[in-house]
């Protein structure tokens, strides 16, 4: 499968932080909160501890699931804005008010009793930087990682031609020749929602399954072409994307022919990058819809797992930018009360 990279931008290292390239191996960090994953989820959380004069170290992997996007959009204020700049004003405001940054990975993510740990110091976070992290809670924002259909040539146009949600990258095709890749049932859901922004709107089925009686209406009423055929081959062109497309016929002959589109949407399978939440003895959860996986949180993204928060695209994959913020901030702001509230005797 073709993927994208997880949600965790990072920026250049602030010295005299956790971050510090003279670190050695054996350094150990301790702080109240650890927030693994910098993107906006992270981020927002870290400004919202830091206000309430929480120690906050952000571990962070550097691997956007945005990057291949120039443009981020709704975002009220900041319209248009590049996802790196966005996440790097983050994180300037973020290490204004305090906030370290470790730019590594978690390698291990165990609990602790250890007397050394300090009071209420439950976890430990070994990371690849050598450095050891003991935190008394911790916030997961790690994203998601999209997994595209294995057609050939089609993840080389993810972010610019090749596009998922209709509210985030929509607007910018509006009018144009539009493709929509079957994957799931879901699919049907996708290619009405882009008719409302072009009036030249094809589901080709691929991989999803028959429309139902409703989904066959629903797409005679909007106009949107359905062809049932499966794509062996993506391939981007000056003059659109060309898609190689094989019909299914009644009588079992594949006819090869090819159509061109000006982008193309495809729902890919939308998976939690989770790790770290199944080492700390977390389960992850199949979405209703079948098009991937999430951290299943309560009230301000608490898990299951005691001391333990999930935010952004780990707990929603709907979640845009600013959805994504907003679930840092009530996390952060979540935590800060849990934290007084175990500190009264």
């Amino acid at each position: 499968m073709a993927t994208t990279a997880p949600a965790n931008p990072t920026a250049p290292t602030a010295p005299g932080s956790p971050t510090d390239a003279h670190s050695s191996a054996h350094d150990t960090q301790t702080v109240e909160v650890a927030i693994v994953g910098g993107g906006v989820a992270g981020l927002a959380a870290s400004v919202a501890l830091a206000r309430s004069l929480r120690s906050v170290v952000v571990i962070d992997a550097g691997q956007p699931r945005n990057a291949p996007s120039a443009h981020a959009h709704n975002v009220l204020g900041n319209e248009g804005i590049n996802p790196l700049e966005l996440v790097a004003k983050g994180r300037a405001e973020a290490e204004d008010y305090g906030v370290a940054f470790l730019d590594a990975t978690v390698t291990e993510a165990r609990t602790t009793h250890s007397p050394e740990a300090g009071p209420g110091h439950r976890f430990e976070l070994t990371t690849s930087a050598g450095i050891v992290v003991r935190a008394q809670r911790i916030i997961i924002a790690t994203g998601l990682t999209d997994e595209l259909p294995d057609i050939p040539g089609l993840a080389e146009g993810w972010g610019e031609t090749v596009l998922h949600c209709p509210y985030c990258h929509g607007y910018e095709v509006r009018g144009q020749r539009l493709g929509i890749i079957g994957t799931t049932a879901m699919s049907y859901h996708q290619a009405m929602l882009f008719s409302q922004l072009s009036n030249d709107v094809t589901l080709i089925r691929h991989n999803a399954p028959e429309p139902d009686d409703d989904q066959v209406r629903m797409l005679d009423s909007l106009g949107i072409e359905y062809i049932d055929a499966h794509i062996p081959e993506v391939d981007r062109t000056d003059a659109g994307t060309v898609l190689s497309l094989k019909r299914r016929t009644v009588d079992a002959v594949a006819v090869v022919e090819t159509l061109t589109f000006d982008a193309l949407a495809v729902g890919g399978y939308a998976r939690a990058n989770s790790e770290l939440f199944g080492q700390l003895g977390g389960e992850v959860d199949e979405h209703p819809s079948g098009m991937g996986t999430y951290i299943p949180t309560q009230m301000a993204g608490q898990t299951a797992v005691p001391g333990v928060w999930a935010i952004g695209n780990s707990a929603d994959m709907s979640a845009m930018v600013v959805a994504s913020a907003a679930s840092g901030v009530l996390a952060g702001a979540h935590v800060n009360a849990d934290l007084i509230i175990s500190s009264v005797g």
